[in-house]
């Protein structure tokens, strides 16, 4: 399957994140577009051997989404993570009048985020194929079991499929991705809001570990006037608190699309 869009080229973490939810977004919308497709077939002509190969195609495309994830977050973990983790640590480099070099230290601390960060990704697609992989099953079931039986009762053989055909698509709908506590989240809003907190994380990154090897073990939040330390609702605010490094690395980002960012702070919890 083709697509038009470009390698990722590193840049804006916004730019980014709506590229990588477009690209998802256009691969997901072609594994719509196949299983309206397999609806239409089961509706028209459900006992030709069309209905087979249009069910092949479908199970393509939900291949075609699964390796078009994997391709764009290879190129984020590749290109733009790097890109992030050194801005992070160039801008405490630069507080602290230092400069930034990739140290084996840095390195090292990339790989693990990179891997991690890819891993997140596939993890957060699988809902998303779960669902079609769900309709394929249903589909091909009932192709087998419930096609051959059509018109069986007070129905004609045309309205049986429609019927068939409007089940299937009411019990597999794939506008949403459905998760298993429940939610409802379009594939667009999932895949930008993963690569904003990626994003977020690698910058973080960046700048604590720069600060550790500066020997620097405390950090100022600068966050949301409302964000709480773990999260919206904790009592505990973030903004312009002095936390431990390794506190700020526990929790580098609070929710999706949050916006914290440290600074070193060389004075607080030095020898006098």
């Amino acid at each position: 399957m083709a697509y038009d869009f470009p390698p990722l080229t590193p840049g804006d973490a916004a730019t980014v994140a709506a590229r990588v939810a477009a690209v998802l977004e256009d691969a997901w919308q072609r594994l719509a577009a196949q299983q309206r497709a397999v609806l239409a077939q089961f509706a028209d002509s459900p006992r030709t051997p069309h209905t087979v190969a249009t069910l092949e195609e479908f199970k393509q495309a939900v291949r075609a989404f699964r390796q078009r994830v994997a391709q764009e977050a290879h190129q984020f973990v590749q290109g733009q993570l790097p890109h992030l983790y050194a801005a992070g640590a160039e801008t405490a480099a630069e507080a602290l009048d230092l400069t930034f070099t990739w140290t084996t230290f840095h390195r090292d601390a990339l790989q693990s985020l990179a891997a991690d960060s890819y891993a997140d990704f596939l993890r957060r697609s699988q809902e998303a194929e779960r669902m079609a992989n769900q309709f394929y099953r249903a589909a091909r079931e009932a192709a087998r079991r419930e096609v051959p039986l059509l018109a069986a009762g007070n129905v004609t053989a045309k309205q049986a499929a429609r019927n068939l055909a409007a089940r299937l698509a009411a019990e597999h709908k794939l506008t949403q991705v459905v998760y298993r506590n429940g939610a409802r989240v379009p594939v667009r809003a999932w895949a930008e809001a993963a690569t904003l907190a990626k994003s977020a994380v690698a910058y973080n990154a960046g700048t604590l570990n720069k600060s550790r090897e500066a020997g620097v073990t405390h950090v100022e939040v600068f966050d949301g006037a409302d964000c709480g330390w773990t999260g919206h609702r904790d009592p505990d605010k973030a903004a312009r608190t002095v936390r431990t490094v390794e506190e700020a690395a526990e929790w580098p980002i609070s929710h999706p699309r949050c916006l914290r960012a440290f600074g070193p702070r060389p004075d607080v919890g030095q020898a006098a």
